[in-house]
């Protein structure tokens, strides 16, 4: 699970990965590679189907997963991302993220499959070891941007965006491109069980009662906390998929964890 602590820079509370560092950067190297992959293995037509992510097709979804990582990879591409999307931003009176996810969208709006799979294949690895590169002293301090879930604003440690929330966004959009093409999601428990673990222990730490939670699936598992809780079974990809607000969970799965 996440945890929070406060910054002694400016005492805000910060939420703060509970991964440790190394099974973090193992996570986020592997499922670049896992993401390339299940595009890789697209027929031609998979491409312009819809997706969740309403405004997006799959092969529009690739290209922001493509331009996500490849503002990771770099110093100047990541600043370079920031700075148009605080522009546009100000000037559409939108939302950075959606500035910025629309930024990279917007720039491939032209490639190719063939070219997005590639630039999967190129770009992965690094944004993975630009990712590794963050400094601890970094890590630890605010992001400088808060977060609204579930209608509440938090501050995030840039810790917590670079060694989780970068690899739970591309994760849930491998579930997406799975979802909208009818093909299977590639699962193994060392890998996306570790990913699905941390999310269940965020959602307890978040919602704060007692429960009994099953996820079936090669990434599920058992958990529980407390007595008499609300008793839950489904499987553990679309638990996440709930939690992430890709459809609407009652009692203890409206509780919101962000992706």
């Amino acid at each position: 699970m996440s945890t929070t602590m406060k910054d002694p820079s400016n005492r805000r509370t910060l939420r703060r990965p509970a991964l440790d560092r190394r099974t973090a950067m193992t996570l986020a190297a592997d499922e670049y590679r896992r993401y390339a992959d299940a595009v890789a293995a697209l027929d031609p037509d998979a491409w312009t189907r819809p997706t969740a992510c309403t405004l997006w097709d799959v092969r529009q979804m690739t290209a922001h997963v493509v331009g996500m990582a490849a503002m990771a990879a770099g110093i100047r591409e990541g600043a370079r991302q920031r700075r148009i999307a605080g522009r546009d931003a100000a000037a559409k009176g939108i939302a950075f993220l959606d500035a910025l996810t629309d930024v990279q969208v917007r720039e491939r709006a032209h490639h190719s499959p063939a070219r997005l799979t590639e630039d999967m294949r190129r770009v992965g690895p690094r944004a993975a070891r630009g990712r590794r590169m963050v400094p601890s002293f970094l890590r630890r301090r605010d992001m400088g941007m808060p977060q609204e879930v579930q209608g509440v604003e938090e501050s995030w440690s840039l810790g917590y965006l670079v060694d989780v929330i970068l690899t739970r966004d591309t994760w849930m959009h491998r579930s997406d491109l799975a979802e909208a093409t009818g093909t299977a999601m590639a699962l193994t428990p060392g890998h996306d069980g570790v990913i699905v673990a941390d999310v269940v222990a965020e959602w307890a730490q978040r919602h704060r009662r007692p429960y009994r939670l099953t996820l079936t699936g090669p990434a599920g598992g058992s958990w529980s906390a407390g007595e008499d809780g609300e008793e839950l079974e489904l499987d553990a990809v679309q638990f996440c998929r709930l939690l992430s607000g890709r459809g609407t969970g009652s009692g203890l799965l409206a509780t919101a964890v962000p992706f």
